[in-house]
């Protein structure tokens, strides 16, 4: 444990075995895990308060959950157990709530293909998750003759009708967050970051590099109220980007619109055309060990489909896995918050067989690596899906004791190699 909350901590440093106040590993360790996942649901309940909603019982658990983290309030290693899993059930009803609100703004998210080469013109790459903030860039650039691009979590924006309806909507350039330094320096535009997953900038792309709402960096222009003049103006002074040829990246496979061909997913399973369903998603991160999710994808069997959501899905939403009698082998559902169409789309599944979801033929296999994907974990686990596989590596605040908990309830484990775990998942 490492707690340093309190003027007594052992020897003015930190406490490392038991707290002064007698707290150990494992009370720390849940309180650990208490604001680390209430970082994923303020993120989640943010962006729906901008869009218009809110939930009164979403922000009384940040208050009594924050509260519960504090010195000497609450040592019930019990307690803290289930505070964790009641968080799962917040981040649930915080991605239900941020759902409503981008589906009533911008329409549902329907299958859409995109671009992923350079049309002539000068351009704006907009990075993070802010759904408004592209919506914005993309009204003010379209007035300026300026082409947008989207990069990372903002590949899903292409699939919202109210976002798509713009030409000046062009494409999608570069992957996930951790090779934004390569990528930035590589594009020849204005880029914008919108939320979180932005790295600090190198030099060469500084002066064309801007953020806006939560994000901030030191020596980067910072926008307020949405005001994108200086970024459309920056474009425009670098010139038209010279046209490239691309291919395409396919996304939008919303729950609205997986449920509206559920007839013919339950058709092909009674039929044996699809065997299993896998959900392989979440965050991605610079690990070499990550290369297991791309090996898990492409070893899957023909008679199988994967279910993608998060940047995880750039270790393989390239790939070309053809379909089963017209349904894509590969479902991008969007966000890491989109986790809430997968968990529709399972539960509407589990009702159609008339069994529970941990008796579909469906497997989880998740990246983590930030804050949202442990809240989306804790919120599976408050659902009471087991048999989760998690990776590359365990999340370190959770002491032995603590992750024995879950695994001894929940059957939580860790990626071993994909033909080992292939193996096991189809048996």
């Amino acid at each position: 444990m490492f707690c340093y909350q309190c003027e007594q901590t052992a020897g003015g440093t930190g406490c490392t075995k038991v707290g002064v106040c007698g707290k150990n590993e494992d009370i720390a360790s849940l309180q650990d895990a208490l604001i680390i996942g209430l970082k994923g649901v303020a993120a989640y309940a943010y962006h729906a308060r901008e869009l218009g909603l809110r939930d009164e019982k979403v922000d009384a658990f940040m208050h009594k959950a924050l509260f519960t983290t504090l010195t000497n309030v609450n040592f019930d290693l019990d307690d803290h157990v289930a505070k964790v899993l009641e968080l799962g059930e917040i981040n649930l009803m915080a991605m239900e709530m941020l759902d409503k609100a981008n589906v009533g703004r911008f329409g549902s998210p329907e299958p859409t293909q995109v671009f992923t080469g350079f049309k002539p013109g000068p351009a704006v790459l907009i990075t993070g998750h802010d759904l408004l903030d592209m919506y914005e860039l993309l009204v003010q650039a379209e007035a300026a003759g300026v082409n947008v691009y989207t990069h990372g979590e903002m590949l899903p924006g292409h699939a919202y009708p109210e976002l798509k309806k713009f030409k000046n909507l062009v494409g999608h350039y570069g992957t996930a967050w951790q090779n934004q330094k390569k990528e930035f320096e590589e594009f020849p535009g204005a880029i914008l970051g919108t939320t979180n997953c932005v790295l600090l900038p190198k030099e060469s792309y500084k002066d064309r590099m801007f953020t806006c709402g939560v994000a901030k960096l030191p020596g980067v222009t910072h926008i307020e109220n949405r005001d994108f003049t200086a970024v459309i103006e920056k474009a425009k002074s670098l010139g038209a980007l010279p046209e490239k040829e691309g291919g395409t990246l396919t996304t939008g496979f919303h729950h609205n619109f997986v449920l509206s061909i559920a007839d013919k997913v339950v058709e092909a399973v009674k039929a044996g055309k699809i065997r299993h369903v896998f959900l392989v998603g979440g965050c991605e991160g610079a690990k070499a060990s990550r290369s297991y999710y791309t090996e898990l994808v492409k070893q899957i069997p023909q008679d199988c489909i994967i279910i993608t959501l998060g940047c995880g899905k750039y270790r393989f939403n390239y790939l070309d896995l053809g379909d089963i009698d017209g349904i894509p082998r590969l479902l991008d559902m969007g966000q890491c918050n989109n986790a809430y169409s997968a968990i529709q789309v399972a539960v509407a599944l589990a009702k159609v067989f008339n069994c529970g979801v941990n008796d579909l033929p469906l497997s989880l296999v998740l990246s983590w690596f930030e804050q949202k994907a442990v809240s989306i974990l804790f919120t599976l686990l408050h659902l009471g899906i087991k048999n989760i596989r998690i990776g590359p590596s365990a999340p370190a605040f959770l002491t032995p004791n603590v992750l024995a908990v879950i695994q001894e309830n929940y059957n939580l484990q860790l990626i071993t190699t994909p033909e080992n775990d292939l193996e096991k998942m189809l048996a």
